[in-house]
């Protein structure tokens, strides 16, 4: 099996395990997932989700944002880490949204990166979740899973998107990689994975050497 048709393979047991492949921000609009996804850094959805309600009720659209002071929009943050920071890149991606794209978040994964604080991770999210055109977000559980089924030995995240963006069908990849988040959750966790439950074991490049008897 090559890599191609092992990518392929995972994208079928992976839907079969996880038939739901929802993001698990919570959000309405575009802005609201921006925003949310840019307070996942280095936080957990769970509190993102805890914090974005009050949040969004204040700050109802991008001129809001853009006009909002920091340090309030901090008040409402702080518990998500990184604040002061995160606060700033809100209010002036909302900025540029509306001085350079009329007011509507980009949909290409070029221009979500000129805003300030946006990845290809989350510009990635953005583009498969809001606009329905192939993505592929690498996130740690994409890194870790797809590393162990053997899809590539790089753990530099752009390099990943490459080459899964050459392996995944296109249509499916974006909700392939919400899938690898409920597994990373509840099967292959980064410590003590449950490989003995896993639906990809038979594919897996990690899960063949572990089976090997010891020398």
């Amino acid at each position: 099996m090559d890599k191609k048709e092992k990518a392929i393979k995972a994208v079928e047991l992976l839907e079969n395990e996880y038939p739901e492949a929802l993001c698990s921000l919570e959000y309405t609009d575009p802005l609201q997932l921006l925003i949310a996804t840019r307070l996942a850094a280095q936080c957990t959805d769970k509190r993102v989700n805890m914090v974005t309600p009050a949040l969004f009720e204040k700050y109802q659209n991008v001129h809001d944002f853009a006009n909002a002071d920091v340090e309030e929009i901090g008040k409402y943050i702080y518990s998500c880490g990184f604040y002061k920071t995160k606060s700033k890149d809100i209010v002036e991606m909302c900025k540029m949204i509306i001085s350079d794209f009329n007011g509507t978040v980009p949909d290409t994964v070029e221009k979500l990166t000129k805003l300030p604080g946006i990845g290809r991770k989350t510009a990635n999210l953005i583009v498969g979740d809001i606009y329905k055109k192939p993505a592929v977000v690498v996130d740690t559980h994409c890194i870790r899973i797809t590393q162990r089924l053997g899809l590539h030995d790089t753990k530099n995240p752009e390099k990943i998107e490459n080459i899964l963006r050459e392996l995944l069908p296109p249509d499916k990849s974006n909700d392939f990689c919400h899938r690898l988040v409920l597994h990373g959750r509840a099967v292959c966790d980064s410590r003590k994975p449950k490989c003995e439950k896993c639906c990809m074991k038979n594919i897996c490049t990690y899960f063949e050497k572990s089976q090997l008897p010891v020398e």
